[in-house]
This record gives structure tokens, C-alpha cells and sequence, in this order.
């Protein structure tokens, strides 16, 4: 380092470190270390130049989570008449498939996956090189460009109709409660936290917890058919807590909250609580029977909810596959057999080289008689299938003996003509499960429609209130120990007992006093509940007596819920009549 630089270089104070560098640096070390301290290559430059592929690569790697990763699902405490103010994701249905930016991509790599499409594609680029040209290039690419634009019309189409179905569905008006009472909002605007008024046959948009019903016991029945194919109704309860007050605007003075767990696909399980924190200090334990799942179908009365869950996080949504390109049979048996029709091609290509000789640039040769050879597989097959698909999907829509039918995807309408066999785990699933009450059993004499006459005589009988002269109505017990055989007007009151309580049919009243309709949960108890009503008489619902109530208690269950894996005790010279129907 000569003078002029000593002298043009600024005196800086190093520390006993520095010095013990700057002893062991040679002469360019020490110049740009010394630049560095006075910024002449800026340590910003240097910081951004090694930070610069760590940060691409943790940006693709968000991308990458966001888009592929696990969502990160957390339990929550949803406040009662409160607004929430944690973030959820919203409640909205997407069921596209494309968008703006990934349609093209997306469409012509489901095209060119096709072996024939991809056949035809090397083909038609090919003739951009003049060694290999055989024909004007138009003749090429025109029956290509044509088959990939009827694909992507047809893409198009079917990914237009999604988006209007999703946006029906997000834009159907649902009754909240406010404060300043019945307000309609969309369902794309519902949020966690929300309380949503469902009317009957009215769908349900988003995981709730039944708070309120317009039934004094709190009851009410869904529909679950588009969420696990089952057409029997279920039953579910409000919680007791909310059920008791007097006016649903009573939400918004009571200080309550619900726990819900994080959201999972199990729509057979729920794991939360109710707790109150005002004067009553009540603690509720949350089961599946007091929720309401996003796409179930509420089937009588009202129901008041607490919103949830909302959106991805629903148990539909949950259960529910992304939307994917579907190939029918026939589209890979086409594909199948055009490999085949290749390697017919390539053999004719290598017969006519053999005649011809393999002189000169005889690859350039036998390439172009691939290209001859090519017409023999045929491109139009696949511009008739896919024009075939269209018209199939028009003629089901518009049949007359099916109004209801919707085409939801044009790609493998075909697939319906391959059906042989309907396999089902039961009756009801796909058929319409119309049961009817023919005969009625008794183990020895059993009764049909023609003498349902006499099974109403032996009812009335058993059931008429005796005289102080009569002698107790037969089928009677004595009062010791001592079993007697039952006569058969006392075996058939039985069964009729057991028919009137056991069934899960709620009748709806207009008013108190006057009776509308009733509701059913299941097939049989429609059966039966027709065919009581043939005979001048309804079912009711059952009136649970004191003892039975107490029995109920002891068993630590209610006694308007199923008694299937429950455990029952007796005191030692207690006495009970258990009655069942259906499978245990």
C-alpha cells in the first residue's frame, strides 16, 4: 500500500479483536475490510444477495403448505349472543374445478395425459421442420385444435355451472338473531358465533349447536342424506339450559358459552359443553345429538343454533374429496387400443423401410412414413365421443321422465349404460323404502289386514275398565309369585302397548288443542302409524309415567333417548315391564 492511499484512508478505532485481525490479514483483506466498515460495498447488498434464495425458498414453501399442507385445526370457545372475534375461515361452497390462471394448464395437460391427444400433438409438431414435412400443416393441427377446443368448451361449460350452483347456495337468505331481533343474511356472510333460525325443510348452512326448539321437550328431526345416505330421520335435542328460557331473545342476557372441539371428519362424534357463568351456573355436556351438521335438511318444527364451525371446516366440507378430472372406461379403453394401432403403425413404418432399404438418413425416412401411416388411427373418434357426451348429458336433463335429474359433470355420462348391479348396505338408500303393515304376529295365530278387526275387539276388551262384580280381565296376574300362561287377548294388548309407545313419532300441532300432522324418524313407524289411522285411531306421543321417569334417572339416561347400550338395575323384589321394538 503506497502513501496517497495511507493518506486518503480514514483513521478508525479498532478494538483488541480487530487488532488481532487485522495483524494476521493480508494487504487486500485488510482494503476490503476496511471498505466494508465504510460502506463502499454495502453490507445490505451482501445481506440481500445470501438472503435472497432462503427467502424464495420459504416463500415456495408457504405456497406449498397453503395450498397442500395441513390446515391447522384448533378447539374454540363460541360466547352466546356475542360476536367472535377470533378469524374462521368463511362460509362459502366451492365446488370448481379451474380458475382464471390454472383452467388452460389444467385442461390441456387432462388432454395431453391421453396417449392419443399426445400421439397426435408430437405429430403436429413435427411439420415445423422442413426434413419432415408431408402435407400442408393445417391438416395437422386443425382436427388437433378442434378435438382440445371441444374439451375445453365442454370444461368450460360444466366449471360455469358449478360456479352458478355454488353461488345459489352461497346467496340463500337465513333468519339471524340480533339484538334488534330477525334479520336475513346470506349464507356466504354467516360467521362463528352467529344465531341462525332453520325453518322446516329448510337446509342447514353450517355446523350448529341446537340451542332452541319450537317443541316443549326440545326435540326436532334432520334429514342426513346428502351427508352419510341414510334416509331414516334422526333425532336431535336441544340443550336444557337454553330450552327453559322464555323468549329467544333471552340469549342475549344470559352470560354462556359453548366449547367446541377442533373440527374433525367423524360425523357420529362430538365432544363439547355449555357453560353458564350468571346466576344459574349450569354446566351442559355436548354430544352429537345436540348439533345440527351443515347440509342436513331440518324435518319438523324450528331450531335456533349457535354457528361453529363455517366453511372448510364443517364436517361436509371435511368428508368431502377436491373436485377432480374424471375418466370413464371408455375413454381409457380408446386410449388402450390407439397404443395398439401404434405399434401397427411403427410395424408398417419398418416393413416399408425394408423394402425401401436403409440407405442414407433412413431414421428421417421411417419417421416420415409414421407420419403417412398416422391417418390409420383415427383423431375423429375422440371429437364424436366427446360430442356424444354433450348430447348424452342434454337428453338426461331434459327427460321428461326424470324432472329432477342434473348432469353435474358432460365427462362420463356413458358410465350409466356399464350398470349391471346396484349394491346397497340396505333398503332405503336407493330405492324409496315404502313400508306397508300387512300381518302382525303373535309367535302362534297371527294377524293380517282382513282381521285387524279382531285384534281392535281383543284391545278394547283388555283395555275397557272392569266392574266391581267382574272378575279381573283375562291375561291378569295374581298378586304372588306364581306364573300363569297368558291368554291371547292379554299377548295381543301387549304387542299393541308395546306399538303405541315404541316408535319415535312426533305429532305437530297448529295450537295446543288442535292436532296438524305428525312426523316420522323412520319407515316402520310410518307403517304403522298409517295403519292405526285406517282404523279410526292415532298415535300420540308417548306420555312417560312417573316410575318410568325414575327409572329413566337411575339409569343416568333421558327418558326420551334410546335405551340401546344401557345397563338397567333393579332393587332385589322391584318389578319391571321392559318393552322393545325393532332390533335390539
Amino acid at each position: 500500500m503506497d502513501d496517497d492511499d495511507d493518506e486518503r484512508m480514514p483513521l478508525t478505532r479498532l478494538n483488541s479483536t480487530e487488532w488481532d485481525d487485522w495483524g494476521v490479514m493480508d494487504e487486500t483483506e485488510r482494503l476490503l475490510a476496511e471498505r466494508r466498515r465504510r460502506g463502499g460495498l454495502g453490507p445490505t447488498l451482501f445481506t440481500c444477495c445470501c438472503c435472497l434464495p432462503r427467502c424464495v425458498a420459504g416463500c415456495f414453501q408457504w405456497l406449498f403448505a397453503s395450498c397442500f399442507g395441513d390446515r391447522d385445526y384448533r378447539a374454540r370457545l363460541v360466547r352466546v349472543g356475542r360476536p367472535c372475534t377470533e378469524k374462521f375461515p368463511p362460509n362459502t361452497i366451492k365446488n370448481q374445478k379451474y380458475n382464471i390462471i390454472t383452467f388452460i394448464p389444467k385442461v390441456l395437460y387432462e388432454q395431453f395425459k391421453m396417449f392419443l391427444n399426445l400421439f397426435f400433438l408430437i405429430m403436429a409438431l413435427s411439420q415445423f421442420f422442413p426434413a419432415l414435412q408431408v402435407g400442408y400443416i393445417y391438416t395437422y393441427w386443425g382436427p388437433l385444435g378442434f378435438v382440445i377446443a371441444v374439451t375445453m368448451i365442454r370444461e368450460a361449460v360444466d366449471d360455469y355451472r358449478r360456479y352458478r350452483r355454488d353461488k345459489e347456495m352461497n346467496s340463500t337468505k337465513y333468519s339471524k338473531l340480533t339484538h334488534q331481533g330477525h334479520t336475513k343474511v346470506a349464507s356466504s356472510r354467516i360467521r362463528v358465533g352467529d344465531l341462525l333460525l332453520i325453518e322446516k325443510n329448510q337446509r342447514v348452512p353450517a355446523d350448529m349447536v341446537l340451542l332452541r326448539t319450537t317443541e316443549r321437550s326440545g326435540a326436532c328431526f334432520i334429514r342426513t342424506d346428502q351427508l352419510d345416505g341414510e334416509t331414516d330421520w334422526k333425532l336431535r335435542l336441544a340443550v336444557g339450559s337454553t330450552q327453559k328460557l322464555a323468549r329467544s331473545t333471552d340469549l342475549f342476557t344470559i352470560d354462556a358459552e359453548v366449547y367446541a372441539e377442533k373440527p374433525q371428519k367423524d360425523i357420529h362424534n362430538f365432544i363439547g359443553t355449555f357453560t353458564r357463568h350468571d346466576a344459574s351456573n349450569d354446566n351442559d355436556s355436548l354430544s352429537v345429538e345436540n348439533t345440527l351438521w351443515a347440509n342436513t335438511v331440518l324435518a319438523s318444527g324450528t331450531a335456533l343454533g349457535l354457528v361453529v364451525y363455517t366453511g372448510r371446516e364443517t364436517r361436509s366440507v371435511m368428508n368431502n374429496s377436491a373436485p377432480r378430472s374424471k375418466t370413464g372406461l371408455l375413454d381409457l379403453e380408446i386410449n388402450n387400443l390407439t397404443k395398439i394401432l401404434f405399434v401397427v403403425v411403427l410395424v408398417l413404418s419398418v416393413v416399408m423401410m425394408c423394402l425401401k432399404g436403409w440407405q442414407g438418413p433412413w431414421y428421417r425416412y421411417l419417421f416420415r412414413f409414421v407420419l403417412l401411416f398416422s391417418y390409420i388411427i383415427p383423431l375423429s373418434l375422440r371429437v364424436n365421443l366427446d360430442m356424444g357426451k354433450i348430447f348424452y348429458s342434454w337428453t338426461i336433463q331434459r327427460d321428461s321422465e326424470m324432472p329432477q335429474a342434473v348432469v353435474r359433470s358432460t365427462t362420463i355420462p356413458e358410465e350409466l349404460g356399464r350398470i349391471v348391479y346396484l349394491l346397497t348396505d340396505k333398503t332405503g338408500t336407493l330405492t324409496q323404502n315404502e313400508m306397508v303393515l300387512k300381518r302382525v304376529h303373535m309367535g302362534s295365530v297371527s294377524y293380517g289386514v282382513d282381521t285387524f278387526d279382531e285384534v281392535q275387539s281383543l284391545v278394547e276388551q283388555h283395555f275397557a275398565p272392569p266392574t266391581a262384580a267382574e272378575p279381573p280381565p283375562p291375561g291378569s296376574r295374581p298378586s304372588g309369585t306364581g306364573r300363569i300362561r297368558r291368554t291371547m287377548t292379554a299377548r295381543v294388548a301387549e304387542a299393541v302397548r308395546a306399538l303405541a309407545l315404541c316408535h319415535n313419532v312426533t305429532p305437530t300441532y297448529e295450537d295446543p288443542a288442535q292436532f296438524s300432522s305428525s312426523q316420522f324418524s323412520s319407515y316402520d313407524s310410518t307403517s304403522v302409524s298409517s295403519a292405526t289411522a285406517e282404523r279410526g285411531r292415532r298415535i300420540d306421543r308417548p306420555r312417560v309415567g312417573p316410575a318410568v321417569r325414575g327409572l329413566a334417572q337411575r339409569a343416568g339416561r333421558s327418558s326420551t333417548r334410546p335405551a340401546r347400550q344401557t345397563r338397567w338395575r333393579w332393587s332385589p323384589g322391584q318389578r319391571w315391564w321392559v318393552l322393545t321394538l325393532g332390533a335390539p
